[in-house]
């Protein structure tokens, strides 16, 4: 419980102004703003006896005024509330301060957030204000209210009630820059894959060492969250999908999410491997087993024990193959060729196949016990043309990776072909974008991949912007429409940012964005440097 301090009134104002310099040095497009607020939260506590100074900002997506960052700690399993709801529903609503004198016995103050003991409540009063950021550039600019800065401090007079409300009300006017990015970045943080609490917050890395799962689209984004709850369990996992969906990188981060996650993860890729030598690679082999077979040697199964064996393409299973899988989910032991003992094992399965595995079993070809107990914790990959929101996150994190003809990184990709790639039907899906994006680097001679460097397939005379008949003001506007998407996806879909580095305003690049019919969602991603 937050220790109460007396406050003595304050006849110099030097102390306050002494604050307001410190604040304003910390703040700065230059400066870090989540941390330039949390200092700026501890100053208002240490240097003048706010208690519980907090800022509460609006999700416009959900329509709620949710807690963002507080210099205590929350009362537990605190939600979310309406506009107009309590006394900073109310401040968020009406754009004008309240102060609380005491907060026991006050209908409006409503202790959502914080826990107060009863003595606090006798003797505690509450301030807040609203945090109004500007809508674009210069004097006539409008404002709109994104939030609320608050506090509780124990009442002296109104008097000083008043000045300590003024005084707050001058901190959120000079951190009004830094609160609307605060609330852009929660909300694209929000709407990232795996931001739960245990669940997927690590990001395993995949073959190449980059990170990130990329699900900006709802379905992927669902998938996700299954995956988060599947992670945790130890029942055998199926991913189904065409291939080059993604099923592997999932598999690894299902197994690095997972209780299991300081043991490696075994991957096969059972596809790959001559039926005749299957069986021996998974469970290994007794020696003398058969001619060749000087030794005893662990399967790949055996050598993942308290961990996790991912394999790929089970349709090329052989029936003995089938058997020892079916054995392992079953009774958790193999058997090794050539033995007569079963060896116990403790391995969490994952397995993935582009084949129809039910008409595989109708057909007599797959073990039906087997793909009944795989197929009771199931996950499908839906294909990139069910899932474009993902393409353009998707190309961006591709391109990170990708190198130009020099040895140089591409700088960017022109809107022309980002919409050639969001049209396209990709049946080779991430890897035929990868591939893609590879010939296209290569092609580019600037460093600009274009839409006359994509693949045949991709183009057509009218989206690659070849007709000859462009007029003048069409050009502008493609070149215009063009620079808005480049720093909206180097900005992850922030608004503020991307005005910022366009040198523009935020109310200018929004009447923009919705001008061309941009949704600067599908722009949001995790980048290496987020």
């Amino acid at each position: 419980m937050p220790q109460t301090v007396d406050l003595a009134p304050e006849q110099d104002v030097s102390p306050w102004l002494e604050s307001l310099r410190l604040m304003a040095s910390e703040m700065g497009p230059l400066r870090p703003f989540q941390s330039s607020l949390t200092s700026l939260l501890r100053n208002l506590s240490e240097r003048h006896n706010f208690l519980r100074a907090h800022l509460v900002l609006f999700d416009p997506e959900t329509g709620t005024l949710r807690l963002s960052l507080a210099d205590a700690e929350p009362r537990q399993g605190h939600g979310n509330y309406a506009p107009g709801v309590g006394v900073t529903g109310q401040v968020f609503a009406t754009g004008r301060p309240v102060i609380v004198e005491k907060l026991k016995g006050d209908k409006l103050f409503l202790s959502l957030l914080f826990e107060r003991s009863e003595e606090e409540m006798e003797r505690l009063s509450f301030i807040s204000v609203p945090i109004l950021a500007p809508l674009g550039d210069g004097p006539i600019a409008g404002r709109e209210v994104i939030g609320t800065l608050n506090a509780d401090t124990v009442f002296v007079s109104r008097e000083d009630l008043e000045k300590r409300r003024l005084f707050m009300e001058v901190v959120a006017a000079l951190i009004a820059n830094e609160a609307a990015y605060l609330r852009e970045e929660l909300n694209r943080q929000r709407r990232l894959p795996g931001q739960r609490p245990a669940d997927l917050m690590r990001e395993p890395a995949d073959a190449e060492g980059s990170s990130a799962f990329i699900a900006q689209s709802k379905v992927m984004r669902h998938i996700l969250e299954q995956a988060a709850h599947i992670a945790q369990g130890r029942a055998p996992v199926l991913l189904c999908g065409e291939p080059g969906v993604g099923k592997e990188l999932l598999a690894v981060r299902i197994h690095a999410s997972s209780p299991r996650s300081d043991v490696p993860l075994v991957v096969c890729h059972c596809g790959a491997i001559a039926p005749e030598r299957l069986q021996a690679e998974l469970c290994g082999y007794q020696k003398g087993a058969f001619l060749g077979a000087m030794q005893t040697q662990k399967g790949l199964i055996e050598q993942a024990n308290t961990g996790t064996i991912f394999l790929e393409a089970i349709e090329s299973l052989t029936p003995a193959a089938q058997e020892s899988l079916l054995m392992l989910v079953k009774e958790h032991k193999i058997l090794r060729q050539g033995a007569t003992t079963p060896v116990p094992v403790d391995v969490r399965v994952i397995t993935a196949s582009s084949a129809p595995l039910e008409t595989l079993v109708e057909q007599g070809r797959f073990s039906r016990e087997l793909f009944d107990r795989l197929n009771a914790c199931a996950l499908h990959i839906p294909p990139l043309r069910e899932r474009r929101e993902d393409i353009v996150p998707l190309v961006e994190h591709l391109l990170k990776r990708i190198a130009g003809g020099k040895g140089e990184q591409i700088k960017r990709i022109s809107f022309p072909a980002l919409e050639l790639m969001t049209r396209y039907f990709w049946p080779g899906n991430i890897s035929e974008l990868t591939n893609c994006l590879q010939r296209a680097a290569q092609n580019s001679e600037d460093l600009v991949i274009r839409a006359g460097d994509l693949p045949p397939s991709l183009q057509t005379a009218e989206s690659s912007a070849t007709e000859a008949g462009l007029s003048l003001g069409d050009a502008v506007t493609r070149f215009e429409k063009e620079l808005l998407v480049d720093a909206l996806i180097k900005a992850g879909g922030n608004m503020l940012k991307a005005a910022r580095d366009l040198k523009s305003s935020y109310r200018i690049v929004n009447y923009k964005v919705k001008k061309y019919g941009i949704d600067p969602h599908q722009f949001v991603y995790k980048s290496k440097n987020a």
